[in-house]
C-alpha cells in the first residue's frame, strides 16, 4: 500500500493556520503557498511564530485550526515520519557512535533499502565530504557536521527540507560560506527548502522569497530586493536592514510625485512609494542611499541641512555616520570606503542629500 502523505509532491500550502498555547496565540490565521522547488525563508524576531509554523509543517505540533497540504495531499494530521519532510536542526542531531557514511545511510536503511552505497556516496560528493565517510561526527568541524546533517536529510529525497536556524552555531565567516553552499545545494537537488531564521542577512543571501513574520502573522512577503527596497510597514523597514524614519506631512501630489514637508524642508518621493493614505506619514531613507557633505552643499534633489555629526564608526567596507538634526533626531548615513567620501569629522555641520526615488513613506501609526 502506497503511503500518500510520504510520497506527496507539489507546492506546500498552509490555509488559515492558527496555533494556540492556552491563551497565547502563536500563529494567527496564516495563509501561505510555497512553490515546489523554491528556497523560502520565514524571517522574524524570537516569539514571532516562525519556529512554531515550521514544527507544524514537520508534524511536531498540531495546528489548533487550519490545513497543511503538499500538492493535493492533506498532511495536517499525518505522523511526522509519514510526511515527505526532513528537518535539519541547529544542533545537527547526528549519531555520535555511527560513521559519517552510516549517519547519512540511516534514513535509507530505516525505509528498508539495502543497497545504499550509490545514493550515500552521491550525496556525500554533493556536499564535498566523501573523503570523510569513515570518520565519526566528533572528528568533524561544525561546518562539516552541518553539511552532513543536510546530506542525511536530502538523501531521502523529501519533498520538503525544513531548516531550523541551521547556521546559528557557526562563526560569522563559516556561516557566510555555508549560506552560499546551502543555496547551491538547493539549486542542485531541486528540493523545496523552508528556512527559519532571525538573521536578515542569512535570509536575504539564500532565499528566493522571504516572509517577514511579526506576532504570529506575515507582515510582508516578497523577494529580498523587493522587501528591502519597498517595505510596506515600519516593522519591515526596521527589521530588514536599517531605515531612517522621519515624521512628515504630505503636501502636494502631482500624480507621479508626492511632496512632503519634513521640518520645513520639501522632500519629494514617487507617489507609488507612499504606503499611507493619511496626511501624517513617516518618510524613510536607507542609510546607504544618503550622501553626506559639508554644510550648505548637496548633490541630491532631496536635502536636509544643519545636521551635526555626533559619531563616526569605521566598519571596513563603509563608514557609518550618526548625524543629529536640528529637531534632535539622529539619522544614520553609510558611506562606501571607495575614496570618494568627503573628509567629515565628529562635530562638523553637514548637509544630507539623496535622490527622490530612494524615498518611501509609511503609515505613521505603525
Amino acid at each position: 500500500m502506497v503511503d500518500l502523505a510520504a510520497s506527496a509532491t507539489g507546492d506546500l500550502q498552509l490555509r488559515n493556520i492558527r496555533k494556540e498555547f492556552g491563551d497565547f496565540v502563536a500563529v494567527d490565521d496564516l495563509n501561505l503557498t510555497i512553490p515546489k522547488g523554491s528556497f523560502f525563508a520565514l524571517l522574524g524576531p524570537s516569539g514571532c511564530g516562525k519556529t512554531t509554523t515550521l514544527r507544524m509543517i514537520a508534524g511536531l505540533e498540531e495546528p489548533t485550526s487550519g490545513t497543511i497540504a503538499v500538492g493535493d495531499t492533506d498532511i495536517t494530521y499525518s505522523k511526522p515520519y509519514r510526511r515527505p519532510v526532513n528537518t535539519v536542526f541547529q544542533n545537527y542531531a547526528l549519531f555520535p557512535h555511527l560513521t559519517i557514511f552510516e549517519n547519512v545511510a540511516f534514513g535509507l536503511r530505516r525505509r528498508g533499502i539495502k543497497d545504499v552505497k550509490e545514493a550515500v556516496e552521491k550525496v556525500l560528493a554533493l556536499v564535498e565530504l566523501g573523503h570523510l565517510k569513515d570518520r565519526k561526527p566528533g572528528q568533524l568541524s561544525g561546518g562539516q557536521q552541518q553539511r552532513i546533517a543536510v546530506a542525511r536529510a536530502i538523501v531521502n529525497r523529501p519533498a520538503l527540507l525544513l531548516l531550523d536556524e541551521p547556521l546559528g552555531a557557526l562563526d560569522l565567516k563559516l556561516r557566510r560560506q555555508m549560506q552560499i553552499e546551502l543555496k547551491w545545494i538547493q539549486t542542485e537537488v531541486g528540493i523545496t527548502f523552508v528556512h527559519v531564521t532571525h538573521d536578515q542577512e542569512e535570509a536575504m543571501t539564500m532565499a528566493d522569497t522571504i516572509a517577514v513574520m511579526n506576532k504570529g502573522r506575515i507582515e510582508q512577503m516578497g523577494s529580498p530586493v523587493d522587501l528591502y527596497e519597498n517595505p510596506e510597514t515600519v516593522f519591515v523597514a526596521n527589521f530588514l536592514g536599517q531605515s531612517n524614519l522621519i515624521k512628515a506631512t504630505v503636501g502636494t501630489n502631482s500624480g507621479a510625485e508626492t511632496s512632503v514637508d519634513v521640518q520645513g524642508a520639501r522632500i519629494i518621493l514617487p507617489t507609488s512609494r507612499n504606503r499611507s493614505a493619511k496626511s501624517s506619514v513617516l518618510v524613510g531613507i536607507r542609510p546607504e542611499k544618503i550622501n553626506i557633505h559639508a554644510a550648505g552643499t548637496s548633490t541630491g534633489k532631496n536635502a536636509l541641512h544643519d545636521g551635526v555629526v555626533t559619531d563616526i564608526s569605521f566598519v571596513g567596507v563603509s563608514t557609518q555616520y550618526q548625524v543629529e538634526m536640528p529637531w534632535k533626531q539622529e539619522l544614520m548615513v553609510f558611506e562606501q570606503n571607495d575614496g570618494g567620501a568627503a573628509n567629515i569629522r565628529k562635530g562638523d555641520r553637514v548637509t544630507l542629500s539623496w535622490e527622490p526615488n530612494f524615498t518611501f513613506a509609511l503609515d505613521s501609526e505603525d
